[in-house]
């Protein structure tokens, strides 16, 4: 079984609270067990909470849930474009997955709302299908083959 942890934002919780549900419900259809979901107060501070999470022995993949939404200034590009290019480190760092599930920049409140079932979805398959890539990789490197379909 895959267990995965889940970090969502705490900022624009109408659209990130619908985000977990869904989440969790798609988890659980692929047959994933959610061991840890970590609440943060928004996508910029999210980093943290997963690298706490992948140093966790039971957790296998870590899916990271937001939405950002374009405001006046260009704070969306930065919040985003900072927490996902951490997050993505975090990933290589501990040699496990970690879905990128935020939303944004740029968005409107009504394509956060457009995207808020489909997003967490990817998200959730991308953890998935990544643990169960990589422990097929792990097997085929153990027999002397490296050829991963």
């Amino acid at each position: 079984m895959i267990a995965l942890a889940i970090v969502v934002s705490e900022f624009n919780g109408e659209i990130t609270s619908k985000m977990l549900e869904k989440a969790k419900e798609h988890a659980a259809h692929l047959g994933a067990r959610v061991q840890y979901v970590f609440h943060v107060p928004g996508a910029f501070d999210m980093p943290l909470a997963v690298e706490r999470l992948l140093k966790k022995r039971g957790v296998d993949a870590v899916v990271t849930l937001g939405a950002v939404i374009k405001g006046d200034t260009r704070h969306d590009d930065i919040v985003a474009e900072n927490a996902s290019r951490l997050i993505s480190d975090l990933s290589l760092k501990h040699g496990k997955p970690v879905a990128l599930g935020i939303t944004g920049p740029g968005m409107t409140e009504e394509q956060a709302v457009a995207r808020q079932e489909e997003v967490p979805v990817r998200a959730v398959d991308a953890a998935v299908g990544m643990v169960a890539r990589l422990r097929k990789l792990e097997k085929s490197v153990a027999r002397g083959t490296v050829v991963i379909e």
